[in-house]
């Protein structure tokens, strides 16, 4: 070999012992979380944890911790960095050894014999931040809890089945349940104890024990009593089984399951501030739907119900007064002082109802609430990517940098003086500002009593100022998981009220949204969630339902035959992995394994029922079909369902099943290309949405053959022409609006 030849090979063996010794010394510095050992947290899964890291933070990643090195590096990383969960990454930095849920884990625990810490909760809890400050963050705690438990960290909204699991059994130890969710499980992952937050410490917050205390004292019971522990879990395990087996067969509940709902909530109704009695205050505990349908066929004390409440959560502090948009409850009886996180849900279906009621009533303050909520969620939770993230969170940055709940949104006397100047004295006195305040001496915006549409914008200028200068402010946190239900949701809404309003950009935004929920994972599966590189899951029984009502809509909004193609695919991929011919369906799809029992969703609550959108869904598409199959699965969703012993709790289900028992009218719009037909389409906006579906037609055969109903129908005249039929039957065609809008308000007489 020459010299020249030698030299290189000397500089390649070189190199490559440079670049070995690298890997050994990247390795062996990576962050060794305290408490865990080779076992638990092996140095090759420590080297890939800390490259992911890295790769994060040179695309502009914050590390959500404390624990901050002089070079801004994390100190300690855990399994959760790879997540795209919001939740999940604010607890990838913590000294906790935490795994994902997944076999991995359950394993672990069961080579190691040791038991499970599970904990979930969501991104924009405030009560979950509060336990990650105090325990999840303090090393003595992490090392405890990682030398001796595997910990589970699971975002509730990613995997809903797993929350609906254990969130029973915190149900069936303490009688109620919250966030953050504490559960310790066996191998088998069957619980044996199991709470909500708890103080880092015994004291803490007035709490006699503390979290280290009961890691302590569950783990002295899980090494010494073995048997206590396994007769503990049996009894539990069968308890949450028994909880969430399906309900029997309990035949198709008849019309009369919507007069005792709305009994119920007139027994419970405040008269005063509306929803019901009693604090703290959800928007979900009266059925507005509901007695929007019943007040449209003439109960005048239902329609009253739904409009006090409907007007008393837009003037109060429920509702942001200056950049639009609901958060989530109250804490007080006249809706006045809220807890601050916004949901996309929650605005997607108050959006939703508002507008019924414009459509009822035409009080242009529904519309007026319509329009700002939407605004709302396209500026503050739609991506750029497209589709709208999940929620904002209640707590944002105070004055010393510490997370203050509900800061970004209250105020005082002097920061609206400084802010508004001369105006501020009257917006002061009309917003209910005061000097003491109603959170740490900051005030939440509401009006005293409704207002009228002309008070509403008195002071436009005033709220489009503050809407500056709160962008000043360091903002709530996202959570930017794209959630495929919820988004199905918003598509709903968007789409409903850019028909009925005329708006259409909003039909657009649905149609948009639509567009990218629909792209499926590599296996042709809906997901679950579409995170920042990727879909995450496999869809729920949720997505299923939530985005198919969307797409229902956005058909009926548009016309375009490609959203009723899209629906029936939807609806049977959503029969094959959830289905149940014998009664309701499943939320988790047939192939998730690994779960003590498979949950049927039941009751509706901030969230209506899956299985109550399914009966509405079912029956929308034997309407616009004409295919009794799906009417059938309707009827076995609704039997399996104890609609009939407690109806109160399925005021969505007693709604759709109206279409049922009176069938709906398939309504369809024939026009030419060009045409527009907007006097039919006023005429058609009288008919509550729940009580019919629309077929717009071109006369195009394409058409015709996705929704049969369309075929043969022809415009008289060459004129815009509407035909109103039932189960194929039709009434004579018609050109005028007024004899239209008779048809379609039958019900009400």
């Amino acid at each position: 070999m020459s010299t020249r030849g030698a030299v290189v090979a000397l500089l390649v063996l070189l190199a490559v012992a440079v670049a070995a010794w690298a890997l050994v010394t990247t390795e062996a510095e990576a962050p060794v979380l305290p408490g865990a050992d080779e076992a638990t947290l092996p140095r090759e899964v420590r080297a890939v944890l800390e490259r992911e890291t890295e790769r994060r933070m040179a695309k502009g990643y914050t590390p959500r911790t404390r624990h901050i090195g002089p070079d801004g590096r994390p100190l300690f990383t855990n399994r959760l960095v790879h997540s795209a969960s919001t939740y999940l990454l604010q607890h990838a930095h913590n000294p906790v050894n935490w795994f994902p849920w997944g076999d991995e884990a359950f394993a672990l625990a069961e080579k190691l014999g040791r038991p499970v810490f599970l904990s979930v909760g969501y991104a924009t809890c405030h009560w979950c931040h509060v336990m990650e400050e105090e325990s999840f963050e303090d090393p003595e705690i992490a090392a405890f809890l990682n030398a001796h438990f595997v910990a589970i960290k699971v975002d509730r909204e990613a995997r809903p089945d797993v929350d609906r699991i254990y969130m029973t059994a915190v149900q069936a130890v303490q009688r109620g349940g919250g966030w953050p969710m504490s559960v310790w499980l066996t191998p088998d992952r069957e619980p044996f104890f199991a709470a909500t937050y708890l103080p880092a410490r015994d004291g803490d917050r007035g709490g006699r024990k503390g979290f280290l205390t009961i890691l302590t004292e569950i783990d002295t019971t899980w090494r010494e009593h073995p048997d206590e522990i396994a007769g503990t879990a049996a009894s539990l395990t069968a308890a949450v089984r028994e909880n969430l087996k399906p309900s029997p067969d309990s035949g198709l509940p008849g019309p009369e399951a919507a007069a005792a709902v709305v009994a119920w909530a007139k027994e419970r109704f405040d008269a005063v501030n509306g929803g019901t009695v009693g604090k703290p205050k959800f928007p979900s505990n009266l059925p507005l739907e509901l007695l929007l349908s019943e007040g449209a066929r003439g109960d005048a004390e239902a329609l009253a119900m739904a409009r006090t409440t409907l007007d008393h959560m837009a003037a109060g502090g429920l509702y942001d007064q200056v950049g639009g948009g609901f958060h989530r409850y109250t804490v007080d009886e006249a809706w006045a002082v809220p807890h601050f996180e916004k949901m996309l849900y929650d605005n997607a279906l108050l959006a939703r109802a508002y507008a019924q009621a414009f459509q009822l009533t035409g009080d242009l303050r529904y519309a007026a609430v319509v329009d700002e909520t939407l605004t709302f969620l396209q500026r503050d939770l739609g991506m750029d990517r497209g589709g709208f993230a999940s929620a904002l969170d209640a707590d944002s940055a105070g004055p010393g940098g510490e997370r203050v709940e509900g800061w970004a949104y209250t105020w005082t006397p002097a920061e609206l003086r400084e802010a508004l100047g001369a105006d501020a004295d009257g917006f002061i006195a009309t917003y209910g500002v005061t000097d003491a305040g109603d959170v740490d001496g900051r005030s939440v915006l509401r009006f005293a009593a409704p207002p009228t549409l002309e008070a509403r914008r008195e002071h436009t200028r005033a709220r489009l100022t503050l809407q500056l200068e709160r962008r000043k402010r360091p903002a709530p946190l996202r959570d930017d998981k794209i959630l495929v239900g919820w988004n199905g949701l918003a598509i709903d809404a968007f789409a409903y009220a850019g028909w009925l309003l005329g708006r259409d950009d909003w039909t657009d935004e649905a149609a948009s949204t639509a567009e990218l929920v629909l792209e499926t994972g590599a296996d042709g599966r809906l997901p679950h969630m579409l995170g920042p590189v990727g879909h995450e899951g496999t869809a729920f029984l949720e997505d299923h339902a939530y985005l198919l009502r969307g797409l229902l809509t956005l058909f009926e909004a548009t016309g375009d035959p490609r959203w009723l193609v899209e629906a029936k695919a939807l609806e049977g991929q959503a029969h094959a992995h959830h289905g149940d011919a014998t009664g309701a369906w499943f939320q988790a799809p047939d192939d998730h394994a690994g779960l003590l029992v498979r949950e049927k969703p039941s009751f509706d609550a901030a969230l209506p029922s899956p299985n109550s959108v399914m009966i509405e869904n079912e029956l929308r598409l034997a309407a616009l079909t004409g295919d009794d199959t799906y009417r059938a699965r309707a009827d076995a969703i609704a039997s399996g369902l104890p609609i009939g012993r407690v109806p109160q709790a399925f005021p969505v289900a007693v709604l759709a099943l109206d279409g049922r028992h009176t069938p709906l009218e398939e309504v369809v719009l024939v026009k030419g290309p060009d045409q527009r037909a907007s006097d039919l389409k006023a005429a058609l906006k009288r008919a509550h949405p729940a009580w019919r579906v629309l077929i717009q037609s071109t006369g195009d055969d394409a058409l015709a053959g996705v929704a049969p109903p369309a075929d043969g129908k022809v415009m008289l005249d060459g004129q815009p022409t509407a035909y109103v039929c039932r189960g194929g039957v039709c009434d004579r065609p018609t050109t005028d609006p007024a004899v239209l809008a008779e048809l379609v308000t039958r019900r009400a007489r």
